[in-house]
């Protein structure tokens, strides 16, 4: 949800596993996402699991015999920011992350393992077939929303 300006609010399970993984601290990892329409978000801990992936990617690399660039991978992987949230979760975006993601005014959030995913509700509403289980987990999502603020 947007909360006014470029606020947006992390929702309270994953302002919980963000703070959980960033010793507490109230940081949001974020970077645009390489492939997909959408923003990938975790907690500082990642930064370590990610170093680790790369050492394992590069001991991957020499016992194959193939070519591994570190420096590109620690780009590849590294190129987040992190931003601040409030107790209440609100956050603001930066605009080209927002153009990025063609974020209006609402925020999906998917968990995806170690990190998550955030999408614009209308580019998730755009895809095609291939992604029905994303486009019903929206769905469903903004129903439930909808629904407790019409009980309200």
């Amino acid at each position: 949800m947007k909360g006014g300006g470029d606020r947006f609010v992390l929702p309270p399970e994953f302002r919980r596993l963000v703070r959980q993984s960033s010793d507490g601290q109230r940081v949001l990892c974020l970077q645009i996402h390489p492939d997909r329409q959408c923003l990938m978000g975790f907690g500082l801990s990642r930064k370590a699991e990610l170093e680790a992936q790369i050492d394992k990617e590069e001991a991957n690399a020499i016992a194959l015999g193939t070519a591994f660039n570190r420096e590109d991978r620690e780009i590849d992987l590294f190129s987040f920011e992190t931003f601040p949230f409030d107790d209440s979760g609100r956050f603001v975006l930066p605009a080209d992350f927002i153009e990025h993601a063609g974020i209006s005014d609402r925020l999906y959030f998917q968990g995806a393992g170690p990190n998550f995913l955030i999408y614009s509700p209308e580019v998730i509403d755009a895809l095609d077939d291939e992604h029905a289980t994303l486009k019903r987990n929206c769905a469903g999502a903004l129903a439930r929303l909808k629904a407790g603020k019409a009980a309200k």
